[in-house]
Order: structure tokens, then C-alpha cells, then sequence
């Protein structure tokens, strides 16, 4: 994943996606927001003020080449929201209940932490990664230090499995899984399907007739996610199941 245009064996996905901007070409993207109050499935009443401050990555996160030439320019940008027209007898039940009370408006948190870990270290275990309120599901992923922080001639997302052969989270004491993982990413004994398979345990796939578009052989060649789901009943992609609030250590 981190092959160049000009190596000779070079990311295939790198290569199309640079058909779109060859000869200084502009590119038209569309995708969604990915903030908690916009993954909730609630309508948003009349007269509520929402303010958005979008950052911008630098073009060294953004761009993979072996120069530093190029640059991201936007020339345009729009957000699109939906509307629905409801009904006045709706309207008139909304303003009776909210002069009770507030609108509320359950949200699934969703937070990013990062911790780094030397080069050249055998074993570490991370004391109190998170420490009060615990969350319905955990995702761990590793990447290079360089690529994180942004590098021209590196892929950030490029999750690379480092040779991991023991893998295991602890809640309160309490070792998740029961049995630890220990896979094998070798290239003669690859035995990794125990940790691929929590893609879907830990992500609410599991048993059922979908995918994640990320096969085996890709997992351990820059998908290599470790996915928990920590409700008592996995029931962590249930966007209509609640789950009591649990408190401690990680």
C-alpha cells in the first residue's frame, strides 16, 4: 500500500485514483460527514443553530508521490442537507411537549485515541487507555508513526499487522476475548483467521449475508483491524438497543 506511481510493482488503487487528476484535472467528490450528531437517525427540530468548523488535512497526509510538488486547491465546496416538510398537527404536539421539556437527542460518541509505541519493542501493554466510562466497541489499528503524522511517500492508512502474535484487552480486569488472539502473519504459516474474524464479531456483521470489502489475504496486508464489540449481549451496532452505562478501566 505505501508502493509509489513510479515503483515498479505500484499501488493499483494509487493508480486509479490518479487517472482522476492527471494534467492538473479538477475532481468532483461527494461523502458524508462523519460527526456523531449526523450518524443519529432523529430529524432535527425547527430553530435549532448548528455551527461547523471543517479542518483541512495537510497535502503531505493527503497526497502519496515522491516529490512535493503538488497541492490540494478546493475551488468549490457545498453541503447538502435534507429537509421534510411535517405535518402541522406534528408541529403542534412538537411545541406542547417542548414546553415540558428539551428535545433530546440520544448520540453514539465516537472518539479517536493514539498512543505510540518505540520501534524496536517486543511486548507493550497500555495501562488505562481509557479510564471512566467505558464504550460499547473498541477498534484498534496500527500505522506508522510518519504516515500518521503526514508523509508524502507513505499511505496513513496503511494498517500494517508489525508481526503481532499475541493481542488481548482487559476491562476491569476482565481479559477480552477469554482466550487471547495469537495470530501468525508469517508468509509461511499464516494463521490469522481468528483476528480477521473480529471484523465482523466486533462490528455487527457477524452471521450475517453482508461483507466489509476486505477479504483475507487483504486483512494482513494494511486492513489489519482488531475489532471488540464489550455490550454483554454484542449488540454494539444496535442503533435502537440500549446498553446501562458501564464505568472503569481499559
Amino acid at each position: 500500500m505505501d508502493a509509489l506511481l513510479e515503483s515498479d510493482n505500484p499501488n493499483q488503487a494509487l493508480v486509479r485514483r490518479a487517472r482522476y487528476i492527471q494534467g492538473e484535472r479538477s475532481v468532483d467528490l461527494i461523502g458524508h460527514l462523519h460527526c456523531d450528531v449526523f450518524n443519529q437517525d432523529k430529524f432535527l427540530i425547527n430553530g435549532v443553530e448548528i455551527r461547523m468548523r471543517l479542518v483541512r488535512s495537510r497535502d503531505a497526509f493527503c497526497l502519496m508521490e515522491s516529490n512535493s510538488t503538488s497541492k490540494i486547491r478546493i475551488l468549490d465546496a457545498s453541503l447538502l442537507i435534507r429537509r421534510a416538510k411535517i405535518s402541522p398537527a406534528v408541529l403542534v404536539e412538537h411545541a406542547r411537549m417542548l414546553s415540558k421539556t428539551t428535545a433530546k437527542y440520544p448520540l453514539t460518541r465516537v472518539e479517536v485515541k493514539t498512543f505510540t509505541i518505540h520501534a524496536g519493542v517486543v511486548g507493550e501493554s497500555i495501562d488505562n487507555a481509557i479510564f471512566g466510562q467505558l464504550p460499547k466497541r473498541v477498534i484498534v489499528g496500527f500505522v506508522d508513526n510518519k504516515a500518521f503524522n503526514g508523509d508524502r511517500k507513505l499511505n496513513p492508512f496503511n494498517l500494517k499487522n508489525y508481526g503481532i502474535n499475541f493481542f488481548s484487552l482487559y476491562a476491569d480486569a476482565v481479559q477480552i476475548p477469554s482466550r487471547p488472539l495469537q495470530p501468525n502473519f508469517s508468509k509461511d504459516h499464516p494463521l490469522y483467521v481468528e483476528a480477521y474474524n473480529t471484523l465482523f464479531s466486533g462490528t455487527g456483521n457477524h452471521f450475517l449475508n453482508e461483507g466489509n470489502s476486505i477479504s483475507r489475504e487483504d486483512y494482513a496486508k494494511g486492513f489489519t483491524f482488531f475489532a471488540f464489540d464489550l455490550t454483554p449481549d454484542l449488540s454494539a451496532n444496535c442503533a435502537g438497543h440500549w446498553n446501562l452505562v458501564r464505568h472503569g478501566s481499559l
